[in-house]
């Protein structure tokens, strides 16, 4: 599994931005903790370390902050599963599962009581946002498949790669609603990907006793 500590690691970036990324991550630990609708500018500020009101010089109203705060996690989350799907001395299975872990199981089992509004938000204040990003992780997912033999598997089979990469996202989406903490989720996550992945080990099993 990659370690994911390395992967989600940011960047480094000029201060300015440092100090508007350490904002966006306050903001993402409230949001993650409280929710949207009971998080306040006030907790974000005093979790960042800045007043109310320098917070509000940056943005405007808690929706604003939100949307940036969900691009900023969205930004991340993508970046850490592309990294997972480029680990070339991982096998696919692997990959596969620690790109689904740093997309969709990166908050599962860390969320507060109160979070369960946030997908209502996401939904509601940028749903664009959210489309565009799956879209990009499901696009990431069937390009790792794509090249490698699962190409030709599915091919066999009369399947193309990108709907099998939609359902495997599906399957993650589904787990990070139904699984309590993230050993859980890897669980999950690991059963679907070897189920998906069984036909290549089968095959490079054979391959070994030749």
């Amino acid at each position: 599994m990659p370690n994911m500590t390395t992967l989600l690691s940011p960047p480094l970036l000029s201060q300015a931005d440092s100090k508007i990324c350490a904002l966006l991550e306050a903001a993402v630990g409230v949001f993650s903790r409280f929710g949207f609708r009971k998080a306040s500018m006030e907790d974000v500020a005093r979790a960042a370390g800045v007043s109310r009101q320098g917070l509000y010089i940056s943005f405007a109203s808690k929706e604003e902050l939100f949307r940036s705060a969900l691009t900023h996690s969205l930004r991340n989350q993508l970046a850490a599963a592309t990294a997972a799907l480029s680990r070339a001395e991982d096998n696919l299975e692997t990959r596969l599962i620690g790109a689904c872990v740093c997309w969709s199981g990166r908050f599962v089992g860390s969320l507060g009581a109160d979070a369960s509004d946030l997908m209502c938000a996401s939904s509601s204040l940028a749903v664009k946002t959210l489309s565009d990003y799956e879209c990009r992780f499901e696009a990431a997912l069937a390009s790792a498949l794509g090249a490698s033999p699962m190409d030709r598997a599915c091919a066999g089979a009369g399947l193309e790669i990108a709907d099998l990469a939609r359902a495997l996202h599906a399957t993650a989406r589904g787990l990070k609603q139904s699984c309590k903490t993230q050993d859980e989720f890897v669980k999950g996550m690991t059963a679907a990907v070897r189920m998906i992945c069984l036909p290549l080990n089968q095959s490079n099993q054979k391959g070994s006793k030749l």
